[in-house]
């Protein structure tokens, strides 16, 4: 099948290994002095030994090559049941639960209201400090930040729309935000505003290859999603994400309620 997959270049491979380390699948092994791909089928293409090359080495190429066979990779690396899927830890399916509210333990005296206790807010506490005025201007200055922290509001792992996988269980009766990654960045209440009781998926159509729309238009094509919220840049670039949700809306052939929020350069939102 034809397919991208990592490419090295032995002339310009000094021989560090960094890259075998970071290839979880153990695709890449040492060959007389000189990193090398030992097995097509062990290459997932997602390129996790790219960034780690200090020679510039390695590179992606669109080739005849064999499927990745992850069960190959599995028994190979003796990962058994619960192997993160493709052997990266980084691309392993989750969801995550946040604790926004515990039930109060109930004592043996009744009404858990009538409890007398002392609650002590971090931003309250007093910092242990050195009496010099500019190491207590310091610790006074962490406590505000921890004050004005505020909590994340992401449900599920992974995040960008390549590494989902397209029959997650978090999809499941999920509304769906498909965002510009730019987008958290500028506006700075995107995690309250946004991200709250929503699954959560970035690109940015301008630097990733290929086309969103077919793996958008899958997953709501294969899990019950009850709407869609995109929230992109004003910048041109980002109208993709736009369209790739629209096209995947057609291709899904679900009408399911969506909306589309443009957020300015400068961190404000424009409709």
């Amino acid at each position: 099948m034809l397919r991208n997959i990592i490419k090295i270049d032995k002339e310009k491979c000094n021989g560090c290994g960094l890259c075998v380390s970071a290839c979880q699948e153990g695709a890449i092994g040492l060959v007389d002095g000189k990193a090398e791909l030992l097995r097509d089928d062990y290459c997932d293409g997602l390129g996790n030994c790219l960034p780690v090359c200090p020679t510039g080495a390695i590179s992606f190429e669109e080739r005849e090559a064999l499927e990745f066979d992850e069960e190959a990779v599995m028994k190979n690396m003796g990962a058994g049941v619960g192997a993160p899927t493709g052997g990266c830890p980084g691309t392993s399916a989750k969801t995550i639960i946040r604790e926004e509210y515990r039930e109060p333990e109930t004592l043996a005296c009744g009404c858990p209201g009538t409890n007398a206790k002392a609650i002590v807010r971090e931003q309250d506490a007093e910092p242990e400090t050195d009496a010099r005025p500019e190491l207590r201007a310091q610790a006074d200055a962490r406590t505000v930040l921890r004050a004005q922290a505020v909590a994340s509001q992401l449900a599920q792992w992974p995040v960008q729309i390549k590494l989902v996988p397209v029959n997650a269980p978090y999809f499941a009766g999920a509304n769906l935000l498909v965002a510009a990654d730019c987008a958290a960045y500028a506006y700075g209440g995107f995690h309250n505003d946004f991200m709250k009781k929503k699954v959560t998926i970035i690109g940015c159509p301008k630097l990733d290859d290929g086309d969103y729309s077919e793996k958008l238009a899958d997953i709501i094509r294969t899990n019950d999603i009850k709407s869609v919220t995109v929230v992109r840049m004003e910048v041109p670039c980002c109208g993709g994400i736009e369209n790739a949700v629209k096209e995947a809306l057609i291709k899904s052939g679900k009408m399911i309620p969506w909306q589309v929020v443009t957020i300015s350069t400068d961190g404000k939102i424009l409709d």
